[in-house]
């Protein structure tokens, strides 16, 4: 029988493994999405049970003989060739995994960054390429946090904190991950309004825009009836599309090439201001988006792994940040095209000389820019007039080609986590179109009033505010994904090393600190009494739930004794020698 004992360490649990508890665990069934990658401690093999909460086990499944049976976005997954040569590496089970990395990366494309990308080079010129692909490395670790998470639990990140944090942290959680998302969305379906826009000159206005992108996202949404792999063909395409289009611009243009090395590998930024150290505070809130992390730990679970297998599921690890990589290599090119355009050919103008020369051109859009010696400020929708101006019409349609398809598969995407946010946190049971509706309605139903309420010329306030609002929600998905990947409990053999676990905290620490000033840069730029003293209380219990995920954090990273003085019991269950799942074979 196995010997069971508890341990009082207080509202969190002994977060630290016992040595080789796990030797004989035995993971979940590859077939059951609901199933973690261990057992409860009722006897079953497992090793140690440990949670955050102390209403239910970690990353215990629902009784499934007490509902009905429910399909989710994966009805069925995409299994994985064998390999009969036992090789290190596979260009077939490479193909097999790609996918999940690619929608993943559409985050990193979508208009909200295309507007980042181009406003950086328009401020600093090349000076700040650096910084993009510094904070795309970043986010590299940090979505292979995410997909192992997924892949190793069988659960996503919100499923796991469903199971993990008490109710009330649980549903503040949940809303702050929804306005994350809700502002993410407005970005992506207003950029695809603007590109709208632009292809009609002008004849369908911004509102118009919205309810054609609302219309197209539900009819694409249905594609993954048709199997998965053409769902996440269709995804390629559009990457495809705005890699065409963004590098037409790119060779239209033909920036200095010395320049744009310069610019990626000389961490430095010579003459540089406060307008370009806020850019590249904005370049990096741009990139790393906090509901990407709850997105790709669902995306992971499309491929069918034996979870039993830790080869298997050491492999799926492998061959998935593999793709990552490749997927975030191609958005960081894609990112590089927008950038150095407008630093080539915008960089330092102003005004004048843009209105100079859209006058020349006869453009419709020469009123966008006012004869005066102030500094050129672009967003997309000017961003795709001045490069009309400049380099013809043909340049103008392009450019709108590539903002429809970047805001077009963002808001997909960005509706997909909607949903595994909602399915995850609220255990939702719902029918696939009660979901897509009610999810596709919290997000539009803002998007559609600004719309309607405001000019399409005049949207960079509102672009400035929903970043920050984004960056205020970054640590909402990084803190809980850090966590939970180092907590043995939970990963098992695969838990965050010590390299893993201290690095992690340091990015983390320092991409919240990063967005954190351009917060109060933002909000010391309203001017106003009132708006201070309410971003004062609003700040002091933001940074208290921030301190208690960041508590609990800590003590999964070892801490311990930060738990102290609280009262929960942990139940390890220690396997006798006798017990079945260890005699010898």
């Amino acid at each position: 029988m196995p010997k069971k004992y508890s341990l009082e360490l207080g509202d969190v649990a002994d977060l630290k493994q016992d040595p080789g508890h796990q030797k004989g665990s035995t993971m979940g069934n590859p077939d059951t999405d609901q199933k973690a990658s261990y057992e409860d401690a009722s006897g079953e093999p497992g090793g140690v049970v440990s949670t955050v909460s102390s209403s239910m086990n970690p990353l215990q499944p629902p009784d499934a003989s007490s509902e009905e049976p429910f399909t989710t976005y994966f009805d069925s997954k995409i299994p994985i060739p064998e390999d009969e040569k036992q090789s290190c590496f596979s260009f077939r089970k490479l193909w097999a995994f790609t996918g999940p990395g690619f929608l993943m990366s559409i985050a990193y494309l979508d208009p909200g960054n295309i507007e980042s990308d181009l406003q950086s080079g328009a401020v600093a010129g090349f000076k700040l390429l650096w910084v993009l692909m510094l904070a795309t490395l970043i986010g590299l670790l940090l979505q292979r946090l995410a997909a192992r998470l997924g892949v190793v639990t069988g659960l996503h990140l919100a499923e796991v904190c469903n199971r993990q944090y008490h109710k009330v942290p649980r549903i503040i959680l949940w809303l702050m991950v929804e306005l994350a998302i809700i502002g993410s969305d407005m970005q992506e379906v207003i950029g695809s309004a603007i590109a709208i826009n632009l292809l009609s000159m002008g004849k369908i206005p911004l509102w118009g825009g919205v309810l054609i992108t609302i219309a197209d996202t539900f009819v694409f949404l249905f594609l993954d009836k048709y199997g998965l792999r053409k769902l996440e063909a269709f995804f390629g395409f559009l990457i495809t599309i705005m890699a065409l289009t963004f590098g037409y611009e790119y060779i239209t243009v033909r920036p200095n090439q010395q320049k744009l090395l310069q610019g990626l590998f000389v961490p430095y930024c010579q003459n540089c201001g406060t307008p370009q150290l806020e850019q590249a505070v904005g370049i990096v809130g741009a990139v790393i988006m906090p509901h990407n992390m709850y997105l790709h730990s669902a995306l992971v679970k499309s491929r069918q792994v034996n979870r039993a297998n830790k080869r298997e599921v050491r492999e799926a690890n492998k061959y998935f940040f593999i793709e990552s990589c490749i997927a975030l290599f191609v958005s960081f090119i894609i990112n590089i095209f927008v950038v150095t355009v407008f630093a080539e050919a915008f960089f330092e103008k102003n005004n004048a000389d843009v209105n100079a020369v859209c006058v020349n051109a006869s453009s419709p859009h020469s009123s966008l820019f006012p004869n005066n010696n102030q500094t050129l400020e672009v967003d997309i929708y000017k961003g795709g007039a001045v490069l009309g101006c400049y380099f013809g019409p043909a340049a103008l349609y392009i450019w709108a080609i590539g903002i429809l398809a970047a805001g077009q598969s963002s808001t997909m995407t960005g509706t997909y986590s909607g949903q595994f946010v909602m399915e995850g946190f609220l255990n939702l049971r719902w029918s696939r179109f009660a979901r897509v509706l009610l999810t596709r309605s919290i997000a539009i139903t803002p998007t559609l009033l600004v719309a309607i309420f405001q000019d399409v010329e005049h949207l960079t306030g509102m672009n400035d505010f929903l970043n920050v609002l984004m960056s205020l929600q970054l640590p909402f998905a990084l803190i809980p994904v850090l966590t939970f990947t180092s907590l043995p409990s939970v990963m098992n053999d695969f838990a965050n090393g010590l390299f893993w676990r201290i690095g992690g905290g340091i990015l983390i620490l320092l991409i919240c600190s990063i967005n954190m000033y351009f917060v109060v840069a933002y909000v010391m730029s309203l001017n106003h009494v009132a708006l201070y003293v309410g971003a004062a209380v609003l700040s002091v219990m933001y940074l208290s739930f921030v301190a208690y995920l960041s508590w609990l954090c800590l003590v999964a990273l070892g801490a311990s004794f930060l738990a102290c003085g609280t009262r929960v019991s942990v139940t390890r269950t220690l396997l006798s020698e006798e017990s079945p799942s260890h005699s010898p074979k």
